[in-house]
């Protein structure tokens, strides 16, 4: 959600335009630098509707937004009136915004490349906070520097740190952050306590989360 209200508020962008003094120099008492997006009425589609994707889904719909969610498996009980299952290209040809929740597998690489980007509204933004290989990042790019995507906000990339060369560092309009959704310090301190968790568990003879 903070990609996605720095994609349409530029807090950042704005914040250095008013220590610049751009403020200072208007002769209103509010200014922009460009465009800003009311979040309320306009669709979220979510690819990969999982713990994380239903989480963000929760958090989307108190800004007022509709949900569309794309999912191998439904669970049609979590429909409402802002809510619904749909298919990918219905998700993609719909949605204002398009975030991926979906794991990396032989199926998910390279989901978001020009094809389906070609599905997607020209004024539609793209999040990925999942991982870098489900975009074809030049595609991504050539996208964005065409006007065929209004923006993108990434916290992954297909390799990591980023490379100098990756074609992203050349996309109008993207938002790059350094894979740190997770990071937090709260989060971190749980992932630490999980894991000496489960491995007391295991040395005690009862060991969770076992895959058979």
């Amino acid at each position: 959600m903070a990609l996605i209200l720095e994609l349409c508020h530029h807090v950042g962008d704005h914040s250095k335009a008013v220590k610049n003094g751009d403020w200072t120099k208007s002769k209103d008492f509010c200014f922009w630098n460009s465009p800003l997006i009311e979040l309320s009425g306009k669709t979220l589609g979510i690819i990969g509707f999982g713990r994380i994707g239903q989480a963000t889904a929760k958090m989307a719909q108190a800004f007022g937004l509709n949900i569309l969610a794309y999912n191998r498996s439904q669970d049609l009980r979590l429909e409402s009136e802002t809510l619904k299952y749909v298919e990918l290209n219905e998700l993609l040809k719909q949605s204002d915004f398009v975030s991926l929740h979906c794991p990396l597998t032989e199926s998910t690489e390279g989901l978001i490349n020009s094809d389906s980007i070609s599905k997607m509204k020209d004024s539609a933004f793209l999040i990925n906070t999942s991982r870098g290989g489900l975009i074809v990042e030049e595609d991504l790019k050539n996208a964005l520097n065409n006007n065929k995507l209004a923006g993108a906000a990434v916290d992954v990339v297909s390799s990591e740190p980023i490379k100098a060369d990756n074609p992203l560092l050349e996309a109008k309009n993207c938002i790059i952050t350094p894979h740190i959704a997770w990071a937090s310090k709260e989060a971190r301190a749980r992932l630490m306590q999980t894991t000496a968790d489960n491995i007391g568990a295991f040395l005690e003879g009862k060991p969770t989360h076992v895959v058979s």
